[in-house]
């Protein structure tokens, strides 16, 4: 029998098989186009609605009118009010806003003058200083009496005692931007410091380990935060500072005796002479007296605490600032010395 027949009707099956492998292939191509189409458009969709969510109600209606947040109120509830009073376009775009930025909890109960012409962006940033609230700004590194010249400027009910208060809590003023009613009395200005000194100490020593009681880290950044002038140095100046600390030898450190003799005048004197020349019977004087000083000689930064709860491992036992303010750092004080002559300092 021959076996033609048998051949022909597989060349037949063959190509009925690419066929439908070929239309399988272009269906599965353009319901995967199909699907790309459908996601650019519920994106180009998304943007279209988020962009227009934010932009203001009215640009042409610049008139402020009074807003009021009462106090408890959530973010929904105020995202809803504001949309009635013509404020904003979406209370949805509103509240996804605000939880974007993260700032929840910085929205104050008070009146706020808003107007329709503002950016639903503008109003979340208006909606965190209150009319009449006072906002102030404590740099990193400022010690309790320069952070009360800067509440006795901005508080009209500031006193003389509150300068006392401040120092009693020395290290823990946490450096930041605040807004506070302007009646605010000492004890909810340094409470809200210092509530906002132990969340971010709480953020910067998660997961590290150390030897030291927060009481030390917050004193070795407070001089870290005087001592170093460029963000890089440190982490070595914390290194150098325990190291000295574990080798029994005193820290040497000219902003402890500045602390010591710092006046209204100068809070931040230039020492005349080498450190242990200068109010030597100080417990602040570190040239004359081994270990830490009493209490933090400043208020320290995050990044400055980081330093001190996470130190790199060095050998340095010595470092200094040459005339235009790099540090540099050695381990023996014949290297030190020699830095001394190369600098000319």
């Amino acid at each position: 029998m021959s076996s033609a027949p048998f051949y022909s009707l597989s060349q037949r099956d063959a190509k009925s098989y690419s066929r439908r492998t070929r239309n399988n292939t272009n269906q599965s191509m353009k319901r995967f186009f199909f699907l790309i189409v459908i996601l650019v458009l519920i994106l180009g969709g998304l943007g279209a609605w988020w962009i227009n969510g934010t932009m203001p109600a009215n640009s042409s209606d610049t008139k402020t009118q009074t807003f009021e947040v009462t106090q408890g109120e959530n973010i929904r509830e105020i995202a809803n009010d504001l949309k009635a009073h013509g404020f904003i376009k979406d209370p949805i775009i509103f509240f996804l806003l605000i939880k974007q930025q993260g700032i929840g909890g910085k929205i104050q109960a008070g009146e706020f003058e808003l107007s329709p012409s503002m950016s639903a962006g503008k109003i979340a940033d208006v909606l965190q200083v209150a009319k009449n609230d006072i906002r102030i700004t404590v740099p990193e590194g400022k010690r309790a009496e320069e952070v009360a010249v800067i509440l006795k400027a901005h508080f009209p009910n500031y006193q003389d005692s509150w300068q006392q208060q401040l120092i009693a809590n020395e290290g823990y003023l946490f450096p930041d931007t605040y807004s506070f009613d302007k009646g605010a009395d000492i004890d909810t200005i340094v409470s809200t410091m210092e509530n906002n000194f132990l969340k971010k100490y709480a953020e910067v020593s998660a997961g590290k380990k150390t030897n030291l009681t927060k009481a030390q880290v917050v004193t070795i950044a407070s001089i870290v935060e005087r001592e170093a002038r460029y963000p890089e140095d440190r982490p070595l100046i914390a290194s150098v500072i325990i190291n000295r600390l574990n080798a029994g030898m005193a820290l040497q450190v000219d902003s402890t005796v500045q602390f010591a003799i710092g006046s209204s005048a100068n809070w931040w004197p230039t020492l005349p002479d080498s450190g242990g020349n200068v109010a030597p019977d100080s417990p602040y004087n570190t040239y004359t007296n081994p270990g830490l000083p009493p209490t933090p000689i400043s208020n320290p930064g995050a990044d400055s605490l980081a330093a001190v709860l996470n130190p790199p491992q060095t050998n340095y036992m010595y470092y200094i600032s040459d005339k235009t303010g790099h540090t540099h750092y050695e381990v023996t004080y014949d290297e030190q010395k020699a830095d001394i002559q190369k600098y000319g300092l």
